[in-house]
Order: structure tokens, then C-alpha cells, then sequence
């Protein structure tokens, strides 16, 4: 992708208020622009830069941003420190990650956790591989759900608006085995309830397979879990799918028992993957 420092075009924001502003500030910066300088950042947020400076001084002193050498602005630790305890990702990560790694020792493969954010798909912990088939995806990135394998699970199980407005607009295709289809799709999504699993078969890169299983919580499913192979051995794909369900079974019951409920299907401890 483009670097906005090297003429790239930044879309501007519209109006906001003054915490709008500080906010808009944050928003600024993404995986693909992770540096800025103050006067992208006063063309992102819609201000003038006077008000751009002012604004990056109060986050620079709050911890929220950092300057390079450079001059130019990233996002500073202090959010780092804050995201680790929104309770979603943190009771999540901790529950998962004996099983991440019991997962990852059986089979020296990618491992992902991801959750959803409306229509996108977000990795929140992931397990790569050195010999591994190399992925798209890496920690705090997004992607679309349909073509991945936790995308597929997550959006089974989503609430019906978000899948019809999934389904209702247009599927982006990105290998030619990619799920264009909304009528396919709908009927993968039925399999993927039906069975407990999905298998995204070279939907995002020609050379990789992704088996995911869904996490339940106390309310349902709140995350999915994946193991992330090469796609030329449908043998090695099926005899992945018992230890993938088993941890995502093992994550659900810590979860459901550290919120005090029961899930019925969460009955794997982190030693059952490896069996």
C-alpha cells in the first residue's frame, strides 16, 4: 500500500467536537500509516494545524502518541497499557493461550485467535510458524470474514442483520476459489453451524487452508479459533480438525467457568489437544 508520506492521498474527516478531535487523532493512524506528520494529521482529522499541534501536545503528554527522530507521530505506549485490559481481549487471550500453544506444539502450524468487529474479523493472538505457509493476517490486523476460516465461523453465528448486510454486498474475490456467491455462502454458513466447523480452502492465498471452530461464552460465540495449513494436502487438513475443536472446546469451558455459567460443549482441557 501507498505511505501517506510519500504523496499518498489521505481521506479527510468531517467535523468534530474537541474530545472528537483527540479521538480523530487516534483514528488517524492504521496499519498501513503508522507514522504521521502533523500536517496529515491535521488534513485526516479536518483541522487546522494550529489546533493539530494542540491537539497532538495533549496526547503526547497523556502518553497516547510518540515522536521519531523524524518528526513524524505513532501511537504511544499508554494505549498499548489500555488495550491490555479491555476484558474482552484479556479474559479471551488468557483463556486461550495454554491451548494456542498446546495446538501449535501438535502441529508446528499457524494458530489464530480473531474476534468480530461488525463485518470485519480482528486477530487478537496468533502462533506463527517459521517453515509454515506464510498468511495475510498478523495481531490487531483486520481482514473480511467471508473467505477466512474464523471470518466463516464468526459470521455463522453473527446476528442475522450483519450477516444480510455481509451478504448483501459484493464479495470480494481474491483467489479464483474465493466465495463470490452470496447463495454459496449462505448455504457454507448453514454447514459451518450445522458441522461446528469451516474450512476456508485457498479462499485468501492459493497455497493455504484455514480449519476454525467457533468459542462459546456464557451467551454464545464469541470468538473462533484456526489452524492455518498448506493446501496441498487435504490428509494433513482432516487430521487437524479433532485438535482444533478440542481447544476451542477447552477455551469455551474456561471461559463459561470463569464467568460463572456452563457451556455444554466446552468440556476439553488444554491436554486433549495433544491427544
Amino acid at each position: 500500500m501507498s505511505d501517506p508520506g510519500a504523496g499518498a492521498t489521505i481521506p479527510v474527516a468531517p467535523a468534530r467536537t474537541s474530545g472528537g478531535k483527540l479521538l480523530g487523532v487516534l483514528d488517524a493512524f492504521t496499519r498501513e500509516r503508522p507514522a504521521l506528520t502533523l500536517s496529515e494529521i491535521a488534513r485526516v482529522v479536518g483541522v487546522p494545524l494550529s489546533t493539530a499541534h494542540r491537539l497532538v501536545a495533549e496526547l503526547r503528554r497523556w502518553g497516547g502518541l510518540e515522536r521519531d527522530p523524524d518528526g513524524r507521530f505513532r501511537i504511544g505506549l499508554r494505549l498499548f497499557e489500555l488495550g491490555a485490559l479491555a476484558p474482552r481481549g484479556l479474559a479471551l487471550r488468557e483463556a486461550a493461550l495454554p491451548f494456542m500453544e498446546d495446538l501449535y506444539e501438535v502441529t508446528h502450524q499457524n494458530v489464530q485467535l480473531a474476534v468480530r468487529d461488525d463485518v470485519e474479523v480482528l486477530f487478537v493472538e496468533r502462533f506463527a510458524a517459521r517453515d509454515a505457509v506464510m498468511v495475510l493476517t498478523q495481531v490487531g490486523g483486520r481482514f473480511a470474514l467471508p473467505p477466512t476460516g474464523v471470518g466463516l465461523v464468526l459470521l455463522a453465528h453473527a446476528p442475522l442483520d450483519v450477516q444480510e448486510r455481509v451478504l448483501a454486498a459484493p464479495l470480494r474475490r481474491y483467489t479464483p476459489h474465493t466465495i463470490t456467491d452470496p447463495r454459496q455462502l449462505r448455504r457454507v454458513l448453514a454447514e459451518v453451524r450445522r458441522s461446528g466447523l469451516a474450512i476456508s480452502d485457498r479462499q485468501v492465498t492459493m497455497d493455504a487452508v484455514s480449519v476454525a471452530a467457533p468459542i462459546a461464552g456464557p451467551d454464545g460465540v464469541v470468538a473462533a479459533l484456526s489452524v492455518v495449513v498448506r493446501g496441498d494436502s487435504p490428509a494433513a487438513v482432516r487430521a487437524l480438525t479433532p485438535g482444533v475443536r478440542a481447544a476451542a472446546r477447552g477455551i469455551s469451558r474456561v471461559l463459561t467457568q470463569s464467568a460463572g455459567g456452563g457451556w455444554p460443549g466446552a468440556s476439553a482441557s488444554a491436554g486433549d489437544v495433544a491427544r
